[in-house]
């Protein structure tokens, strides 16, 4: 095939192409009007693609509410290769393929409703884990030759299709697979990341090239009102010749009769295959509707419904013979999606209906139902009772978007306003289950004007708040939450429990005193003494929000030990529920100051949604386990944690946890002092518009500057979160002890003794050793500067011995770091040494303050601190040091890149390519790439050397010992 005009794509595929073949994975979209000439580069690709195996698929618009229908037509034929993958992607690949028998009996059998949507029974499938499978079967196909994967009409795929091969595109790494998606103009297609290529029209030469070969014959005139009306649409090009009469041909009749007109060039060339088709005799244009409203293809179901409306085989020749359709291997295929659009629109309702009927009666399962549908003309109950059956077989192969299509299809059948009703709140948490909030919340505003339970009209409640949240409305959401639960108590009082819990959530986002107050009143009816509803099962999230509302209103001492029960009684379940509720109460996790049991519990959350292959939840994890290692100063592993989080939260759409992950980045660029990237990813987080964001970047950026000496805008920033809605969360009691030291800097000991005594108040409370140093580091800083109001308790030294207040806690905070072995914040024990070694320096105690800053530098090395390094070492040089420490050379973890840190350490442990693949959601091939490249760089030739290497992963330690404080001078 010729291609005119298109050198550059030519280009573009070629490289793909040749990616593919040097073990270099590609993806590709092709974007372009209909005509544009999409289907005739696929071709193309797969023409220059002998030496590699090809597959191709095809979105289809009629089966776009089918889940996975587009998968299934790509790559079921390889089900064959399924026992090659690891036994859980195995699994929900043959779930999505209909292939499980559970899902197929689900389908098939029992009354529709047997089993209430929504309540997490059954074999439902986690639409990523399919996406993971997909790309490990890619691997296995791809492991003989090179792989060409070609999908044309991408944006009729369905939406489990189309977010499992995306989520494989994303991940294709050193696979030899190449990988092109055309996707029509006007239609949603979520590819961003993802190179593209723009086909526009050809430009004159080459059109008038195309024409001349096609058309040759035709006078010049003509040729060139049909150049300027196609606008370089090769298909129009094509096309529009043939709908010339011979009159025209010549050029005897006006323009006007060629009815071309101002109308869009995929109207006029649709127009040119509708005229085909009406000059076709009648049993002929009847197949083909037919064939139109059955786009697999399957010739015989077509020629079986052609029979009910009198048509038979003969009857195709015709349509054959006016290039509208070709038939081989048993499949009618269209010549174009255009002619296939132009029969189908152009048909009055009685004949689509009746071919959507004859269709019923030949095709089955889930297309039998919707067929039925597409022929219902008013309510009808059993066709939803079919849909309904559909439905859950959707649910079970983990199509949530084919689930919620078919439930509000049904829905919309339903004769009975109860079964109406029900069938819409299934429809909205099928959606919520696809992710998709906003649209599952206007689904439960239409399911909530009809008559409800109390328990549905909670769980309608739940998906409109859990949308008011995700756009930032957090009083609808406390609103909708408190009504629902005050409401649902008397019969289900444990899901109330956890409702009036996310309703503190959202008072406590929004720092709003009455919020949490009403929250907080509307607990009386759950309290275990306050009546005979109250369970036992509710009694410590009664007393959990209870706590979460003292710590909100300033009662840490009350508030914390509630708190650390809600995370504690959570911490143990490793089932799928069990999973999600330890993930939503690990946020409480930071209140509680314990950073080891915090960082412990995440990476056992971490691991069982590795091991159950909840890849859904893997973005909430790995924020909770980057989150504790950013605080314990573990800047290496929070950056591959992270890294990986903020991946695969935008490949699933999280965008919520994208943005955190990017915060938790942002604060370790601004831990390193790279101020570029810093700034580089609180931009990004602005432009994400999340509530959130400005308690991330103002944290990040205030010490950013405090670690540049830019004292003044390191305090307005942290002012400005301690004054704003989130001044009372983690991020502003974490943040307390920068806003101290900004504020002693430049001379504000007001604001400074303010913020030391907000933070010793929840440091008390949590017991903690490290929260303890940390406070009376900060009241050394006052002291330092003169102030007395905050050198209450001043410690023990100072108390009995009345020297100088500022050294007495220097020395006795030091002494708290260094007493407790497993200090859980050396990053935080850096900066007490730094700090007591300037001001010894400053005070000319040179020799006192050198073991400090010595320690100080070693601790800022050993996290990976740069920027506090240096500070430390100009701080020794000025002490007169004798042989100053120089720059840290890079040590070996240093040259790798998180990811390859990540797969070594799992190597490191004996797990296999295939194993650490499924672990990181990889494919064996990249496992293995990275892997080569990391071997050099660490000296090692075999994976056998990995387990002697100490490979820096976190053990309790005190860090680097240093001379004992010198105590007051």
């Amino acid at each position: 095939m010729e291609l005119y005009g298109r050198d550059e794509e030519r280009a573009v595929v070629k490289g793909l192409l040749d990616g593919a073949r040097k073990q270099r994975g590609g993806v590709l979209v092709v974007r372009g009007e209909a005509g544009i000439g999409k289907t005739a580069l696929l071709d193309h690709a797969a023409e220059h693609a002998n030496d590699l195996r090809v597959l191709r698929g095809l979105g289809i618009e009629s089966e776009s509410e089918l889940a996975f229908a587009g998968l299934h037509l790509l790559l079921g034929a390889h089900a064959d290769r399924l026992d090659a993958l690891p036994a859980p992607q195995a699994r929900a690949l043959r779930a999505a393929f209909g292939l499980d028998a559970d899902v197929r009996a689900g389908a098939d059998d029992g009354p529709a409703g047997a089993e209430a949507p929504g309540t997490g029974r059954g074999s439902s499938a986690d639409r990523f884990l399919v996406g993971l499978a997909v790309l490990s079967l890619l691997g296995e196909i791809a492991d003989e030759r090179p792989l060409l994967v070609l999908v044309d009409d991408a944006q009729w795929l369905d939406q489990a299709s189309v977010e499992a091969l995306l989520f494989a595109a994303r991940r294709l790494g050193s696979d030899p697979v190449a990988l092109v998606f055309a996707v029509r103009d006007g239609h949603p297609f979520p590819a961003s990341g993802l190179a593209e290529l723009r086909l526009t029209g050809l430009d004159e030469e080459s059109g008038a090239h195309l024409l001349h070969r096609h058309a040759d014959g035709l006078p010049a005139h003509v040729r060139g009102m049909i150049l300027q009306e196609a606008h370089g649409n090769p298909l129009a090009l094509l096309e529009l010749p043939a709908a010339l009469s011979a009159a025209q041909r010549s050029g005897d009749l006006h323009a006007d009769f060629f009815h071309l007109g101002s109308r869009p060039v995929s109207e006029r060339v649709e127009r040119t295959f509708l005229d085909r088709a009406r000059a076709l005799p009648a049993r002929t244009q009847d197949l083909l509707l037919v064939a139109a409203a059955e786009p697999t293809g399957d010739l015989s179901a077509v020629l079986a419904a052609g029979r009910a409306l009198g048509a038979s085989l003969d009857d195709l020749a015709a349509a054959e013979a006016s290039r509208l359709i070709s038939v081989a291997d048993g499949r009618l295929r269209f010549t174009h999606p255009l002619s296939r659009s132009a029969v189908y629109r152009a048909a009055p309702l009685s004949l689509r209906t009746a071919a959507h009927r004859a269709l019923a009666g030949a095709t089955t399962a889930d297309r039998r139902a919707w067929h039925r549908a597409a022929a219902a003309t008013g309510p009808d109950e059993s066709v939803a009772a079919d849909l309904e059956r559909t439905a859950e077989a959707a649910r079970r192969r983990g199509g949530h978007q084919a689930e919620a299509a078919a439930y509000e299809r049904a829905a919309a059948l339903s004769p009975a306003d109860e079964q109406r009703a029900r069938r819409l709140v299934a429809a909205a948490e099928a959606v919520e289950n696809a992710g998709e909030q906003q649209r599952a919340a206007t689904l439960a505003d239409r399911a909530a004007a009809h008559p409800h339970d109390p328990l549905t009209r909670a769980r309608l409640a739940r998906i409109r708040a859990t949308a008011a949240n995700a756009r930032g409305d957090q009083r609808a959401a406390h609103a909708l939450l408190v009504d629902a639960a005050a409401e649902v108590g008397p019969h289900d009082a444990e899901a109330a429990a956890y409702m009036f819990l996310d309703a503190m959530s959202a008072a406590w986002a929004l720092n709003d005193p009455g919020m949490i107050a009403r929250t907080s009143a509307g607990l009386t009816a759950l309290r275990p003494s306050s009546g005979p509803h109250a369970e036992p099962g509710a009694a410590h999230l009664v007393t959990a929000v209870d706590g979460l509302a003292a710590v909100a209103l300033g009662d840490p001492a009350r508030g914390l030990p509630a708190a650390r029960l809600l995370v504690e009684a959570s911490g143990a379940a490793a089932s799928a529920p069990g999973l999600w509720e330890r993930a939503s109460t690990h946020w409480w996790h930071q209140l509680i100051g314990d950073l080891g049991a915090a960082y412990e519990r995440a990476r056992a959350l971490e691991r069982d949604c590795r091991a159950g292959d909840a890849i859904g939840l893997m973005p909430a994890a790995l924020f909770h386990l980057a989150r504790a290692q950013l605080l314990m100063g573990r800047l290496r592993d929070a950056t591959a944690t992270a890294s990986e989080g903020a991946r695969i939260a935008e490949d699933t759409r999280q965008g919520l946890f994208a943005g955190n992950l990017r915060g938790v980045l942002a604060h370790i660029a601004a831990a390193e002092g790279d101020e570029d990237r810093c700034r580089a990813l609180t931009k990004e987080l602005s432009a994400q518009g999340l509530p959130i964001a400005g308690a991330w970047s103002g944290g990040a950026l205030a010490l950013l500057d405090l670690g540049h000496g830019r004292h003044d805008e390191s305090l307005h920033r942290l002012e400005d979160l301690w004054a704003g809605p989130h001044g009372h969360s983690g991020f502003a009691l974490y943040a307390l002890p920068d806003l101290v030291e900004s504020a002693v800097r430049v001379g504000s000991t007001e604001r400074a003794a303010a913020a030391t005594a907000a933070f010793a108040k929840w440091a008390d409370a949590t017991g903690q050793p490290w929260a303890r140093a940390v406070t009376l580091r900060c009241r050394a800083l006052l002291a330092t500067a003169g102030a007395t109001g905050g050198v209450a308790g001043a410690g023990a030294a100072a108390a009995a011995g009345g020297s100088d207040p500022a050294d007495a806690l220097f020395a006795e905070a030091v002494g708290v770091h260094r007493a407790h072995p497993h200090d859980q914040r050396p990053f935080e024990r850096a900066r007490t040494e730094l700090l007591y070694g300037e001001w010894l320096r400053r005070r000319l105690r040179r020799a006192d303050a050198r073991p400090r800053l010595r320690a100080a530098l070693e601790l800022f090395d050993a996290v990976g601190a740069p920027l506090w390094a240096e500070r430390a070492r100009a701080e020794l040089r000025a002490t007169g040091e004798a042989t100053p420490i120089g720059d840290r050379e890079p040590g070996l973890l240093d040259r790798l890149t998180p990811q390859e840190l990540q797969i070594v350490r799992l190597a490191a442990t004996g797990l296999s390519n295939r194993d650490i693949a499924a672990q990181l959601f990889l494919s064996p091939r990249t496992v293995g790439y990275h892997l080569y490249k990391a071997y050099p760089k660490l000296g090692v030739a075999a994976r056998g050397e990995l387990a002697r290497m100490d490979l820096g992963e976190w053990r309790p330690s005190a860090g680097p010992e240093a001379e004992a404080p010198p105590g007051p001078a």
